[in-house]
């Protein structure tokens, strides 16, 4: 159900609610079986985190953003810097690789109203999210077992996908020489 008092936020209705949690329980599973850590992060940063992430410079427009005493902090659009400050909040060892973690957390984006369509372009979601952390020799086993996950989950609901090749953006956060690298991979 939507509500013009809430635009572009579903409301999950008892019937919509019992199969979006029984999904979620599905993929938790398949996350286990595949080694992931579920976590729970904050829904709202300070957006310096999104400044020395790069989103700000490019997302900022599309972030719900607010004054907290005199700072300005924003609610999370995407789990990527929060899993971040997961990762790096631990002292690790290469050995310790590859650590994957995984958020169904609740994800705001300031889409413009022309743009909100149904459940597929919205302000309010969660989405099965996850980040892997790993060595540079660790990442093809990582993508093919990534993809393997996927298959796996649209073959159990009779889904098909096409897989297209993305390279680097015109808007590309990083270093030109990590992407250069990984493009030649």
């Amino acid at each position: 159900m939507f509500h013009e008092l809430s635009p572009g936020s579903a409301f999950w209705l008892p019937h919509g609610t019992r199969i979006y949690n029984k999904l979620v329980q599905f993929i938790r599973t398949h996350l286990r079986e595949r080694g992931y850590d579920e976590l729970v992060t904050p829904n709202i940063f300070n957006l310096d985190l999104w400044h020395k992430s790069g989103h700000a410079m490019h997302y900022k427009d599309n972030m719900f953003c607010f004054d907290v005493e005199g700072q300005e902090f924003a609610m999370k659009p995407m789990n990527c810097p929060g899993h971040c400050l997961c990762f790096a909040g631990a002292i690790r060892s290469y050995r310790d690789l590859p650590i994957r973690y995984a958020d169904f957390g609740v994800l705001h984006r300031n889409e413009l109203s022309g743009a909100l369509t149904g459940l597929t372009r919205v302000r309010r979601f969660q989405q099965d999210d996850g980040h892997i952390f790993c060595r540079e020799d660790q990442i093809e086993e990582e993508v093919v077992g990534a993809l393997n996950f996927m298959k796996d989950v649209y073959k159990t609901f009779g889904m098909t996908y096409k897989l297209e090749l993305s390279t680097r953006p015109a808007k590309a956060l990083g270093e030109i020489g990590l992407w250069q690298r990984a493009e030649k991979a």
